[in-house]
């Protein structure tokens, strides 16, 4: 399914029974909504489950709003506002964390629970943000097939067997210019660590005990900083937690859901 959000068409899915309280997975970079199969055949017996595409990824489009991730967050509300969605648990993954993060800022009351998975907080160093550069200059000069080949091992402990084929083939749907939109927003973001402290609502912190690129350490600190957070480090499981994990991210994702549901479900006018 999509919708018109924004200037551009978003691809989505949403799944489980009507009524239930709503879960909004939001992926990283560069994959797509799709990353979250597993997760939502488990939570959507229980949970009304919102997938989507970030735009330039997967089957959603571009458009033409500026490089950032405010970018994202509007379309983040605008699909929420669209379904009618006043109240979420806010899952997100890498870029998708940055994503929840910035919307936590603006508009945390319209989230009964938060996820952070394999992300930080942090603002890109100096040496981050020419790695950025230099990766949209590698996607310019070699291609999305060279580029996501050489960002696999960097994403997974094994990078052999289904699931890493899997992951390369999803990363080659997104395009060279969705890359360079996503990867201009990542190294433009601001901090959010300062606004964590201000976040009244339960929090789950995974990461993968071998990601290398946002590090347990980078969990350890958000479960710091945030009111009421938990933490869960991933044995054997690289920068994408989930994939690696599988069982073990479901179950610890699925019990914290439930502790955290609101029951009965409040009904808010969504204001951003």
């Amino acid at each position: 399914m999509t919708k018109q959000i924004n200037g551009t068409h978003i691809a989505y899915e949403v799944a489980g029974p009507f009524g239930r309280p709503w879960v909004v997975f939001v992926h990283g970079f560069p994959f797509n909504g799709s990353i979250w199969v597993n997760e939502v055949a488990s939570l959507a017996r229980d949970f009304q489950v919102l997938t989507f595409d970030l735009r330039g990824h997967g089957q959603s489009g571009l458009g033409d709003a500026p490089p950032d991730i405010d970018t994202y967050v509007d379309d983040l509300f605008g699909l929420m506002n669209s379904l009618g969605i006043t109240k979420a648990a806010l899952v997100g993954h890498s870029l998708g964390g940055y994503i929840a993060l910035r919307a936590m800022e603006r508009s945390a009351e319209h989230f009964w629970a938060l996820v952070l998975c394999d992300t930080t907080s942090a603002a890109d160093s100096d040496e981050a943000k020419t790695a950025r550069d230099d990766a949209m200059a590698a996607i310019d000069e070699r291609g999305v097939e060279a580029f996501v080949s050489g960002l696999l091992s960097k994403l997974l402990i094994r990078t052999d067997g289904d699931a890493a084929d899997a992951l390369l083939q999803m990363m080659r749907c997104t395009s060279a210019a969705g890359m360079a939109f996503a990867l201009t927003a990542m190294r433009d973001r601001s901090d959010t660590t300062a606004s964590l402290g201000r976040f009244d609502l339960p929090a789950l912190v995974m990461v993968g005990s071998q990601d290398t690129i946002t590090p347990p350490s980078d969990a350890e600190d958000l479960v710091a900083n945030l009111l009421d957070a938990r933490l869960q480090v991933l044995r054997g499981a690289g920068h994408v937690s989930n994939i690696e994990a599988g069982g073990r991210f479901i179950r610890a994702l699925q019990s914290f859901l439930d502790c955290a549901a609101p029951q009965p479900m409040m009904r808010l006018a969504l204001r951003v």
